[in-house]
């Protein structure tokens, strides 16, 4: 009776874990609205770069096809979440091509099919030439390698953020979405016994607390100096 309780216990904790990194991920799916609603007025992409969205539809689509059963069973909240993110990420490629100029269209197209491509023979390979333990492995390690490289890249914002001394280019709101969503899938990863979710997420949660970290510092120390700037003025 005891065993039985704390086993509906232990799954409602992970099925809360997994909806709120479902919840706190959609936030940032959302949140590049705001520049392709420009895109769209200005009928143009301008300086913009389609690449992230390109990379983030394939690091979906790799996680995606992780959390589906016959690769690995138990884990569907981390299939829900990825088929939500890749079918954003659709869009905003489809808009981001819609408004390109030839050259970059040319590119966008190669791209997707390139991604596309590449997804069909991960399924295939992955169905095909692995047995179902097996599977789970090989499709883990590739959605490892795809979370962790797509973590990475808050280093460079990182970087500028240091360099530039502002903040200006790390908004607080994404910053803490995102450290909420890995955090909430680290917890997931861990509740489910799932190395291939809980390492990268755990590294997702770590570089989000480095980006909280150098914006409340940077912040406080911008105020703090525009204060003294402000009072020297008037002195």
């Amino acid at each position: 009776m005891i065993s039985t309780e704390l086993s509906s216990a232990y799954s409602l904790c992970s099925d809360a874990a997994g909806i709120a990194g479902n919840i706190f991920a959609f936030v940032l799916f959302v949140s590049p609205i705001p520049t392709f609603r420009r895109i769209i007025r200005n009928r143009s992409t301008e300086q913009f770069s389609g690449l992230p969205y390109i990379y983030a539809l394939m690091n979906c689509l790799i996680c995606l096809w992780y959390g589906m059963p016959f690769v690995c069973h138990g884990i569907i909240l981390v299939a829900t979440v990825n088929s939500i993110g890749a079918a954003f990420q659709l869009v905003y490629s489809t808009i981001f091509l819609a408004y390109s100029e030839k050259a970059k269209k040319m590119k966008m197209i190669g791209l997707l099919v390139a991604v596309f491509g590449l997804f069909a023979i991960i399924i295939f390979v992955s169905m095909r030439l692995f047995d179902p333990s097996s599977r789970q492995l090989f499709v883990g390690y590739l959605s490892v390698v795809s979370l962790i490289s797509m973590f990475a890249s808050p280093l460079f914002i990182i970087n500028l953020v240091i360099q530039t001394k502002s903040v200006e280019y790390m908004p607080f709101y994404l910053s803490l979405s995102t450290f909420l969503m890995s955090l909430s899938f680290f917890e997931y990863g861990m509740l489910k016994n799932d190395p291939f979710i809980y390492v990268p997420n755990g590294i997702g949660s770590f570089l989000g607390v480095v980006q909280l970290a150098l914006y409340s510092y940077y912040r406080t120390t911008f105020r703090e100096d525009s204060r003294e700037a402000l009072l020297g003025s008037y002195a």
